[in-house]
């Protein structure tokens, strides 16, 4: 795997041996940042089940402010810390060994507000209601939360959030996601 773009391009980045992680592919994450290039500079990025941490290190080799990179496992963060050191990013970012819930309760109770969301939890998880409204009051108000998922897969986010845009890549699905501006009347947020 290698960076895709920006200061670090075509540099190598670690992904954990083993199934526990499924890295992004170059190809997805080279489309899903073509679409996401005016969002990215300057922005404060949460990567949950961030395995090797690519999206974050593409993400903060394109111009982000910041990253959070959020997982459970011991071996994945370990990458993470790695490929942080070797990019030169360690001082934008953070590794949080922590289950996705435990995270999110102290990034809230911080006071933490993120630009971007990254979600790419295991493909089996579709029903992410729990996750969405977690984030609520972790995104900034025109935040997006971009969900890597099997590309045929059904999500459900919850009423709070409103599906912008969908793209596949082969088997590999990636929405985006919005704070409604008023969930009670089903006003919906920009698009991605």
């Amino acid at each position: 795997m290698r960076i895709i773009a920006g200061t670090a391009r075509g540099r190598k980045i670690e992904a954990p041996e083993g199934k526990n992680t499924r890295p992004t592919l170059d190809r997805v994450r080279e489309n899903l940042f073509n679409i996401l290039q005016m969002n990215i500079r300057g922005s404060r990025v949460l990567d949950l089940f961030a395995g090797s941490g690519a999206l974050s290190l593409e993400a903060l080799s394109r111009g982000a402010e910041s990253a959070t990179m959020v997982d459970s496992d011991r071996n994945a963060n370990r990458i993470q810390r790695k490929n942080l050191e070797s990019l030169g990013f360690a001082g934008q970012a953070e590794v949080v060994m922590r289950d996705w819930k435990q995270a999110v309760r102290e990034l809230t109770r911080e006071g933490r507000r993120y630009d971007l969301v990254f979600l790419d939890p295991p493909y089996r998880m579709t029903d992410l209601h729990e996750v969405f409204s977690a984030l609520e009051g972790l995104l900034e108000e025109d935040g997006l939360v971009i969900l890597e998922h099997e590309a045929k897969a059904e999500i459900s986010a919850g009423d709070a959030f409103s599906e912008t845009d969908r793209r596949q890549w082969g088997y590999c699905g990636v929405s985006f996601y919005r704070l409604r501006k008023d969930p009670g009347n089903g006003t919906e947020g920009e698009e991605a």
